[in-house]
């Protein structure tokens, strides 16, 4: 099984995993909508193939445009077959030092975002039939780690949101809803992420820079989706331990995460907050 000729719209595809995932449905012969704020980067993943491509820019909290968003987006083929809801953005904070608008922020990006695009293409895909709904969530929409408050708190909601909406709609309308759970992937998702002044870290994480391959993740979760998994994991190692320990022995995660708490508590007290190690937490996000 393959996505070809499937028509699949992508947020955040101008890198990261959502760039991994439209160079890979463009290689099976999908036709992928690409999403994002940086045109030209999308231009760039639509050069490998032009003719299924469409590049369709926006800001994914811009809500007074999404519905000429969606109209465009269904209009190119009439139809849509699959939605990645794949656009987020990441924390590198403790409590004590962040800002609410911070919290504001990555509930916006993370959480309302995929909500208000997924609620107007829904009626779409109801009346059309069926089709697939997908959101990247993280490892941490299931353990809440130090440094992560604000994302874990949206990360764990939107898991909340696609699980009862598959409740609604996987039997009664033939609609598909997966939530994928990635750990560390060799993105710019620690670079790019919210200190506790809503300010870009601007540096990476040693185990992000040697997690995951985009390009593996990304056949994971095509794998996933093509055999339609309600979760898809895309962890390794210290995550997926986390994701095992959170069913099967809850305490034994909950002791090992208040350990790590208390090491940055302590490294804050020494140094300050300005550029506290995430140390081994760094593996909870994608």
């Amino acid at each position: 099984m393959t996505f070809d000729k499937q028509v699949v719209w992508i947020t955040g595809a101008s890198s990261g995993i959502g760039e991994a995932l439209a160079r890979a449905l463009l290689q099976q012969g999908a036709w992928v909508v690409l999403s994002g704020r940086r045109a030209d980067a999308l231009q760039a993943v639509a050069a490998q193939a032009p003719e299924r491509s469409l590049v369709l820019p926006f800001e994914t909290t811009d809500y007074a445009m999404l519905a000429d968003v969606v109209e465009q987006a269904w209009g190119w083929q009439g139809r849509i077959d699959c939605l990645i809801n794949n656009a987020g953005i990441s924390q590198r904070s403790l409590a004590l030092d962040t800002s609410f608008e911070v919290y504001r922020q990555l509930m916006e990006v993370d959480y309302l975002a995929p909500v208000a695009l997924t609620q107007l293409l829904l009626p779409r895909m109801v009346a059309a039939g069926g089709g697939q709904l997908a959101v990247v969530s993280s490892v941490a929409g299931k353990v809440g780690a130090p440094l992560r408050t604000g994302y874990c708190g949206a990360k764990h909601a939107v898991i909340g949101y696609f699980e009862a909406l598959r409740a609604e709609v996987e039997q009664a309308h033939g609609i598909g809803v997966s939530v994928i759970l990635p750990g560390s992937v060799r993105t710019g998702v620690a670079t790019n992420a919210l200190g506790g002044d809503g300010q870009r870290r601007g540096r990476s994480d040693v185990n992000i820079d040697n997690g995951m391959p985009a390009e593996e993740a990304a056949q994971r979760i095509i794998a996933g989706l093509l055999a339609g998994q309600h979760t898809i994991d895309v962890a390794e190692g210290t995550e997926k331990m986390a994701l095992q320990l959170r069913v099967a022995d809850p305490e034994r995660l909950f002791a090992l995460t208040a350990a790590e708490g208390a090491r940055l508590a302590r490294e804050r007290a020494e140094q300050g907050s300005a550029d506290i190690d995430p140390g081994n937490v760094q593996r909870l996000d994608s």
